[in-house]
């Protein structure tokens, strides 16, 4: 059994939390969620299964979940296999799913994610039939779908974007081209922000996340060939390769900008790099 997998059914066992409501969150009636479920330490075990075995979901046992995770590497340790999965079932490239998971959720540690185990921002929608929670994004008190388990999260990713005309051009990429699927998921309406495809980019490249996609790819599951998609016009911007030695600073100085810029349009949380990562150094798509 998968490290991550295993370690998710035992807590469907082990855990205690409060059987979740459907909860409408205002000013004058709001639940408070950190004294009504349980916070669950992760602990890693060895992992026994390859990548690209079949996997079930385990049952909903009507307890809320949340996973104390601290950190955006401790995050990808503990989804990271379960993105392959669904890379696998699906064809979605785990390291968009786990770029997303980790920008929108804030790494597990957004009010949002929190109090909702949503880590993929996805609203309610027509036709929703699960429990919510209101949450002030674009608009003020928007409905968020809402899961006793972050893994459902991660199976309702998978089918909101496979389900849903307006994704479907993404399925003619090859699922392990993470930068046309980060481009395309912008063209097709995912996110209103229009620097959405740097920050998923940014963030697969700073963690290696494109090493999870080639794992599953090179078993032969699902990659497409490539076809001629029509994808939105590339964004005017200048890259840097990172070679030995190199730090923020003295990139800052060679191309003449500021350690601040190199930070907020590669969407970093601190200044460490790593050799062969690529780091955008100019672009006229940001403010």
């Amino acid at each position: 059994m998968t490290r991550q997998i295993g370690l998710l059914f035992l807590l469907g066992i082990v855990l205690i939390g409060c059987k979740t409501k459907r909860i409408v969150s205002n000013n004058n009636n709001r639940e408070n969620y950190a004294s009504s479920s349980e916070t669950v330490t992760v602990v890693k075990s060895k992992s026994t299964h390859e990548v690209g075995d079949s996997y079930t979901m385990p049952k909903d046992t009507g307890k809320f979940v949340r996973l104390a995770i601290e950190s955006p590497q401790e995050y990808i340790e503990v989804f990271s296999e379960i993105a392959q999965l669904e890379m696998k079932a699906y064809g979605i490239p785990a390291s968009i799913t786990l770029a997303q998971g980790l920008l929108e959720s804030g790494f597990g540690k957004g009010a949002l994610a929190l109090k909702t185990n949503n880590h993929f921002g996805i609203k309610c929608h027509t036709g929703w039939q699960g429990e919510y929670d209101f949450h002030d994004d674009d608009e003020k008190g928007e409905c968020f779908r809402k899961y006793n388990h972050p893994m459902y999260s991660y199976r309702d990713h998978s089918i909101f974007l496979s389900g849903r005309s307006r994704y479907a051009f993404l399925f003619d990429l090859p699922n392990d081209d993470y930068k046309a699927w980060a481009k395309g998921l912008r063209k097709a309406g995912y996110a209103t922000d229009r620097h959405y495809p740097q920050k998923l980019i940014g963030l697969i490249e700073r963690y290696q996340l494109h090493k999870f996609d080639k794992a599953v790819a090179t078993k032969g599951y699902g990659r497409s060939p490539k076809k001629n998609v029509v994808m939105a016009s590339s964004p005017l911007v200048s890259t840097h390769t990172v070679k030995q030695g190199d730090t923020l600073y003295s990139i800052s100085k060679r191309y003449s900008v500021s350690v601040d810029d190199l930070m907020r349009w590669n969407y970093m949380y601190d200044s460490h790099i790593s050799v062969g990562q690529e780091l955008t150094v100019k672009t006229q798509n940001f403010n």
